[in-house]
């Protein structure tokens, strides 16, 4: 078994600087390289600066005022680097150390020589250095520390206001020559470095958006003003199959379909004159290795390009081209699949309304000679069965005709035909005739028939036959589905510029699952084998279908077992370009009684 090995000392310390960069900075890896070459750069610096200290003292002897605030200056960047290393922003520690590195070092000139002084000299670096944080705005005021501390410097030289040079050994002579040769170097390392990270980084996104290009299943074309093609992606082989040569210039505009030309080039025109993105539509002609041909559809989707960066070329737009053929059959089969089924809705309903109107004429007749049997205008009848019998068969006619009617106004509404006729006309009459109507029905069920209207409602501009054919289906429907002993309520309310019409009962009332399908036709609740009311469930499709010719809209709430409230909301005056009528109030007429069923028949 192999024995541990301990990290060299080289690696600890590498670890260890690494250590000391802020983690945000871990998935930006050249503004890492930059936090960690100024870490290290000023950290070891002034180390090496304080290192320097026993040495200066052992060859230089006592220092005074004038070596302790050159020293401070030099060690100044290990505090600035471990501000920088806990988070602090790097371009406030750059402007900091490049502060107190032109103040060190003119601090520095202006003892030993003013202009001759070789600290003088290490000025350049400080701007240098600074360009390192990759920021313009930190160099620039970078050079302006250097430049006014070499006017400073150079103008009391000029002047005579420098202090005789301080006279020291050799150390004391070689010491800012030594300093700034090694802090030239390290900035040497650290631009050398920088470089090789850009030249890595720049290497891997090449590598990334290479791969990306040859397996991306889009053609990325650029063009020039001319549309013709300057680069093309290897897509174009496994869309087109043909080279990516081929395409190039005008290859691909030899392929387009002389039909959708015009629409090409307008797209990259577009594009390329008026700088806007453009999408198009068009067929190209490829051919396979037996000569024979087919047609692609290509969608390309194109944009401008900034014509004034040199790195794109002759290049003007870029446009990405994908293949959208199966798109364009499904589109087909969608818009025949349609047609299809709009021509047999069609069928259907030219179907139903001649059917409807075959059967309204024997129906009336069934239904006229049935009265005239119940009322016995041709002798009395013998025996009490036929009477039954001849009510039933009244009853039955009557509910069939009534069948009929509602499919022929379901066809009507279908197929756009169904006139509707506003004119403007009180609403409470209409109100009152329908429970009139009703009154008799409800009767022979046991049911009362209650009105809940507001003493004063507004006129409302709509088709009267319409809406009067929906009170009835509403009504029929509740006294229908309600047993004896209940109760089914008309009314009418004003909401806003809509007033809502309500019938509400205190029959079986629906599930609510089923009150998302009601209003379809041939459709209803209770739609079982072995269910206790009779009917087509057309009444409500109706309802629904006369409610949207009228720009309204139709509600049901429903409880099972409690009952049902189905409410139609009409706007008192439409908007479908009919003549504008003010409304105006109405008073509620007094209720008349309903007719007996001898006055009625009579």
């Amino acid at each position: 078994m192999n024995a541990y090995r301990h990290p060299s000392p080289v690696a600890r310390l590498a670890r260890f600087v690494d250590g000391l960069v802020p983690a945000r900075l871990a998935d930006d890896r050249l503004e890492w390289r930059r936090h960690r070459a100024f870490i290290v750069a000023n950290l070891f610096a002034g180390l090496a600066a304080l290192g320097l200290v026993p040495l200066w003292l052992a060859f230089a002897g006592p220092t005074g005022v004038v070596e302790t605030v050159a020293l401070l200056g030099l060690v100044a960047p290990a505090p600035v680097a471990l501000w920088v290393s806990h988070g602090g922003s790097l371009r406030d520690g750059q402007l900091l150390a490049s502060a107190l590195a032109a103040f060190a070092l003119a601090w520095i000139a202006f003892f030993t020589g003013g202009v001759a002084s070789p600290a003088l000299i290490a000025l350049g670096v400080v701007p240098m250095e600074a360009a390192l944080s990759g920021r313009r705005d930190v160099t620039r005021v970078a050079f302006g520390f250097a430049l006014v501390a070499f006017v400073a410097i150079a103008g009391l030289d000029l002047a005579g206001r420098l202090p005789s040079p301080i006279v020291g050994g050799v150390a004391a002579r070689l010491a800012a020559p030594a300093l700034a040769m090694l802090y030239a170097g390290a900035l040497a390392l650290r631009m050398e470095l920088l470089a090789r990270t850009g030249d890595e980084i720049a290497r891997r996104r090449g590598d990334h958006f290479r791969l990306v290009a040859e397996n991306i299943s889009d053609i990325v074309t650029g063009h020039a003003a001319d549309g013709s093609i300057v680069f093309v992606t290897p897509a174009a082989e496994r869309v087109l199959g043909v080279q990516s040569d081929a395409i190039r210039g005008d290859g691909l505009f030899r392929m387009v379909h002389v039909g959708d030309r015009p629409a090409y080039l307008t797209a990259l025109s577009d594009a390329a004159s008026r700088g806007r993105s453009a999408t198009v539509e068009f067929r190209v002609r490829v051919d396979d290795a037996t000569g024979r041909h087919r047609w692609l559809w290509l969608e390309l989707s194109c944009r401008p390009l900034d014509d004034r960066d040199p790195l794109v070329g002759a290049a003007q737009v870029v446009a990405v081209t994908r293949d959208v053929t199966e798109r364009k059959a499904q589109e087909a089969e969608l818009l025949a699949a349609r047609e299809a089924a709009e021509e047999a809705s069609f069928a259907k309903t030219r179907f139903l309304a001649n059917v409807s109107h075959e059967l309204r004429t024997p129906l009336n007749a069934i239904i006229g000679f049935s009265e005239m049997l119940s009322a016995e205008i041709f002798g009395p009848l013998g025996d009490p069965r036929q009477r039954e019998y001849v009510e039933l068969i009244h009853e039955s006619g009557r509910h069939l005709l009534q069948v009929v009617n509602d499919i022929l106004d379901m066809s009507k509404i279908e197929s756009g035909t169904f006139d509707v006729v506003p004119e403007p006309f009180d609403l409470l009459p209409l109100l009152d005739s329908v429970r009139q109507m009703m009154s008799l029905q409800a009767g022979e069920r046991g049911l009362r028939i209650e009105v809940e209207t507001a003493d004063r409602l507004p006129e409302i501009v709509a088709d009267r036959r319409a809406c009067k054919q929906i009170l009835i289906n509403l009504m029929s429907n509740a006294v229908k589905f309600t047993d004896r002993n209940g109760v089914v309520t008309l009314g009418a309310r004003r909401e806003g510029d809509h007033v809502a019409v309500f019938v509400r009962d205190t029959g079986i009332g629906i599930a609510e699952k089923d009150i998302a399908r009601l209003g379809t036709p041939f459709v209803q609740a209770d739609s079982g084998y072995d269910r206790r009311h009779e009917g087509t469930g057309l009444g409500l499709s109706v309802v629904k279908g006369l409610t949207r010719l009228h720009g309204g809209a139709m509600s049901i709430e429903s409880r099972l077992g409690e009952g049902t409230c189905v409410t139609v909301r009409l706007p008192l005056v439409p908007d479908q370009g009919h003549a504008r009528v003010e409304p105006r109030v109405v008073g509620l007429p007094a209720p008349s009684a309903p007719r007996p069923l001898e006055q009625k028949r009579a």
